[in-house]
């Protein structure tokens, strides 16, 4: 007791007091098993958007595929399969190119996706509503207006992910207090008011959204996908506005698998919603995956 000697930080004393162990560095790595089925369940999820991708295309030509705009459709799509492969960069050990690589990249892809759903959503409600008789629109969807939100909406995006890689970026934490014989190793959020700013904007988003496809969702059923975007946009909030209290409760690779969770529900919820309908008509009840002509016509001019 007259020569007590503490512990350096990367070492904690043992049962008997008389010697410092080396603590054991965790975080959140492909070889654990929560770490090995968050990234089966991504790698999965994203094949199987590329599969979803490869249907719209062989039968870019039916009418439920012309219907829901095309161009939009292979846009999320697209954005959905990297939103489902940014997860992995939350897995494995954490370095500074991640940590900054982790934040903007789900910010931006996810965007990008909620954008386009936006931008579908917009399509929907003008093909509906400006299109009837007496209304002189029709050029806004002819001319693809509704397109222009997807690049304005990510370059807002962008300028704040700018200010804050600006600021204060994201970097490495070294936390050896937080768990007895453990030190965590997790990336640190660098300014908080920038990350809250980048997910208020993205969250923003999506209630836009949900509220432009709520109003437009007893529009006619034929080909109208306003239903499936209001329960995709109503999933995506519920995931992420569970995401935060969960989030902050947690820490360590928990807290890391939580925003991984969360990455892959709020995609697959986007995807299940509005897609899998679609390819479960196009593959199962082709006999729905039809209209008369003019109608089929009608359509692919205001969508396309």
């Amino acid at each position: 007791m007259d020569q007590c000697i503490k512990c350096p930080e990367d070492q904690y004393a043992n049962a008997e007091q008389n010697h410092c162990l080396y603590k054991d560095v965790t975080f959140l790595a492909f070889g654990d098993p929560l770490g090995m089925t968050l990234s089966c369940v991504a790698l999965g999820l994203s094949a199987f958007t590329i599969l979803v991708l490869g249907i719209f295309v062989k039968h870019q030509d039916t009418p439920i595929v012309k219907a829901n705009n095309l161009t939009l459709s292979y846009i999320l799509l697209i954005s959905l399969i990297f939103c489902f492969l940014c997860s992995l960069l939350f897995i494995g050990h954490p370095n500074s190119v991640t940590c900054i690589l982790q934040q903007i990249t789900y910010g931006v892809l996810f965007t990008v996706a909620v954008s386009t759903v936006l931008a579908k959503t917009v399509t929907v409600v003008w093909a509906f509503k400006v299109t009837t008789p007496g209304r002189r629109m029709k050029w806004f969807l002819v001319s693809g207006v509704p397109n222009y939100i997807i690049p304005i909406c990510t370059i807002i995006q962008i300028i704040l992910c700018a200010i804050w890689l600006g600021t204060s970026p994201p970097s490495v934490d070294i936390d050896s207090h937080s768990e007895h014989g453990h030190i965590i190793i997790v990336c640190n959020k660098g300014s908080v008011t920038a990350f809250y700013s980048v997910l208020g904007y993205l969250g923003s988003l999506a209630l836009g959204s949900f509220t432009v496809a709520f109003l437009a969702r007893n529009l006619p059923d034929t080909f109208n996908e306003a239903k499936f975007l209001t329960f995709s946009m109503l999933l995506f909030c519920s995931v992420w506005v569970t995401f935060l209290p969960v989030y902050h409760s947690t820490k360590g690779k928990v807290m890391v698998a939580v925003e991984v969770f969360s990455i892959l529900a709020s995609s697959a919820g986007l995807l299940g919603c509005i897609f899998v309908p679609k390819c479960y008509i196009i593959l199962v009840r082709p006999g729905r995956n039809s209209l008369q002509k003019v109608e089929v016509l009608y359509l692919s001019l205001i969508c396309n």
